[in-house]
């Protein structure tokens, strides 16, 4: 109770200026994760991009330093230079107060992806130190900041013929926990976003090596070629050769479409509303799947692909081996979604439904061979779907996807609350058993792994059902795939992949994390799945035993026990360490390592395991040789 007194007036604090951001980074930028430091870039980078929509901006620049700062470069208009009527020159008013920008209704921007004012600020609060160069008007003006607040005043530097603003930023490292930058993370943003604003030149160069790397993304195609260079990284044969193109324009708002088909069971559907990734869908993905499953039935049905007796093409039927990408631009964009990414705007369901409905109604009569193309692989699809729903049915007779019946080889644990359950999914009849002998069985579970799990990359979901490796997989986690999928029939918080450290666990790896990628996504979007991490090596001198994950690890005990009469016995396999052993490197939270799977971009999952998993041989050589130089600890 006596704690309660020091609760009042005094104890309400009001966070001033930029102190909020600082104090609450997540609220702004996601997190302050690698994740979170990119984010950063985006944000500056978004504002260049607004200017190129107003038709204002051709080129942005965009560099990794040696310092580690990142520097943004467009030759757009630049910020109005003058005393805003706050007292304060307007672009130090952009750098330092929160929802400053002209983005709220005045005649700057009339469409722009930065709708809430905060990104040029927030990166400012977060940056170790930010640096500006403003030219406008026939003049340049500078001025720096530290964590947000001015060290350098506002400053004319005379005269220049030229325009743009220039950013220059370094991250702050008591904020983030990694400053550095990934390169390719930025070089995929940057090549969207070249993609969705046709002829806007994106320079990306990173000058922090021996030798300076430097990407030119410039597109005149626009988003028709963001489909086909989508397809390239597939490695896949195409139904049609031309990517299908449409556009209409109501007012300010446009509506674009590019799509292809290819040869593969999955989709990949990208929208996009005012050059944000709305990775959640919308309104203007709802009119596109809407209209496109309206539109391929009725040509079916106008020259005989669909009987009368048939049924209609479902949705999923229509967008199997569908590439797309929906960008819409308009006023007043009304973001919705856990992540704000999700459009909310109903006019741009309507606007789309009807671009479809009319534009591509129009193609497949000027162009009856691509329509034959699209309406057989549709229907072959559809063949699939019916197979998959009899194999399915045959499962449930069997009881295999029962919810109340589980796999016979599962050791289940006593416990059901998800929050603490873990199942083990172990390579092998010999780590099972001593996984089973290792485990706390009152929250731990373990599924042995017999035989040679499916590639799922090259079968669709009948050949997924009547597996007899996954089934067992399926049954043991509860919630379904497919059609059926019920994440609250989930019947583990955790589940862990546990293989060995070597070629043959790595690619029972890819194998089942390119399952749940492709039918139990969701699973790893809410952070369920899990990489176990045992031992390379067993390091021991005499009595004195320690666990080593790494050769670099390994090396550093040795030579912390003296390296005289030290002895390391690389681990082949799971099976090779006793329940104990397994226990205490693997198994016991306290002092397992375990690897959180995740997707930070859906898009390189994508062409990762298309094109380690796929049927083209050639594009994965090419990666293998290309990359062989890094791997480590390989074991033949």
């Amino acid at each position: 109770m006596e704690d309660n007194k020091q609760y009042d007036e005094n104890q309400i604090q009001v966070l001033e200026g930029l102190e909020a951001v600082r104090k609450r980074p997540g609220m702004y930028i996601g997190s302050t994760s690698i994740r979170g430091l990119h984010h950063l870039v985006y944000e500056i980078v978004d504002n260049s991009i607004d200017e190129a929509v107003a038709g204002a901006c051709s080129e942005i620049t965009v560099i990794l330093n040696k310092d580690g700062s990142v520097s943004v470069q467009d030759n757009g208009r630049g910020i109005p230079p003058h005393i805003h009527k706050t007292g304060k020159p307007t672009p130090e008013v952009v750098f330092t107060v929160l929802h400053a920008g002209g983005k709220f209704g005045g005649s700057g921007y009339v469409i722009s992806g930065g709708l809430h004012g905060v990104g040029a600020s927030v990166v400012n609060a977060l940056s170790e130190w930010l640096y500006y160069k403003n030219c406008r008007d026939g003049k340049c003006y500078t001025q720096k900041f530290s964590r947000g607040h001015v060290i350098e005043e506002y400053t004319c530097k005379g005269d220049t013929d030229k325009t743009g603003l220039y950013v220059r930023f370094m991250p702050d490292a008591t904020i983030f926990e990694d400053v550095n930058f990934d390169y390719d993370v930025l070089l995929n943003r940057m090549r969207e976003q070249a993609f969705l604003n046709a002829g806007v030149r994106i320079i990306l160069r990173d000058e922090r090596g021996e030798e300076p790397v430097e990407n030119v993304l410039h597109y005149e195609g626009g988003i028709t070629s963001f489909v086909s260079h989508l397809n390239s990284i597939k490695h896949c044969e195409l139904i049609h050769q031309d990517v299908i193109y449409m556009k209409s324009q109501n007012g300010v708002s446009t509506a674009e479409i590019a799509m292809q088909y290819n040869d593969t069971y999955s989709e990949t559907i990208m929208t996009f509303a005012n050059n944000i990734n709305t990775i959640e869908g919308g309104m203007h993905e709802t009119g596109f799947k809407t209209a496109l499953t309206k539109v391929i039935n009725e040509y079916g049905k106008k020259y005989g692909f669909i009987k009368e007796k048939d049924n209609d093409l479902k949705g999923e039927d229509t967008r199997e081996g569908l590439t797309a990408v929906v960008s819409v631009k308009l006023q007043d964009a009304q973001f919705e979604g856990q992540t704000k990414s999700k459009l909310g705007n109903s006019e741009m369901r309507t606007m789309v439904y009807n671009l479809v409905t009319t534009k591509l109604s129009e193609y497949f009569e000027e162009n009856p061979a691509v329509a034959r193309a699209i309406l057989e692989k549709t229907l072959a699809a559809s063949r699939a779907r019916e197979a998959a729903r009899k194999a399915r049915e045959a499962s449930r007779r069997k009881g295999a996807l029962d919810g109340a019946s589980l796999p016979g080889k599962l050791w289940d644990c006593q416990e059901k609350r998800i929050d603490v359950t873990e199942l083990y999914l172990v390579e092998g009849n010999s780590a099972g058993g001593s996984a089973k002998g290792a485990r706390d069985s009152r929250y731990q579970a373990i599924l042995p792994l017999r035989g040679k799990v499916l590639n799922v990359e090259k079968s669709r979901l009948d050949k997924v059902y009547s597996n007899q490796q996954l089934l067992p997989i399926i049954q043991a986690i509860g919630c379904g795939i497919g059609d059926d999928f019920d994440m609250a029939k989930l019947r583990y918080g955790k589940i862990i992949i546990m293989a060995d450290a070597d070629v043959d666990g790595s690619h029972i790896q890819i194998l089942l994390l390119t399952f749940f990628f492709r039918h139990m996504k969701k699973l790893i979007e809410d952070g369920h799945i899990y990489l176990a991490m045992p031992p390379l090596y067993k390091v021991f001198k005499g009595k004195t035993e320690r666990y080593a994950f790494s050769d670099e690890e390994r090396d550093a005990i040795i030579e912390e026990l003296g390296g005289e009469r030290v002895e390391a016995e690389r681990y082949k396999g799971l099976g090779e360490m006793d329940p104990e052993q397994l226990w205490e490197t693997t198994m016991d939270p306290t002092r397992r390592t375990l690897k959180l799977v995740t997707i930070e971009d859906a898009l390189l999952c994508d062409e990762v395991f298309s094109l380690l998993m796929g049927d083209q041989v050639e594009p994965r050589r090419e990666f293998i040789e290309a990359n062989a130089k890094y791997v480590s600890n390989l074991d033949i």
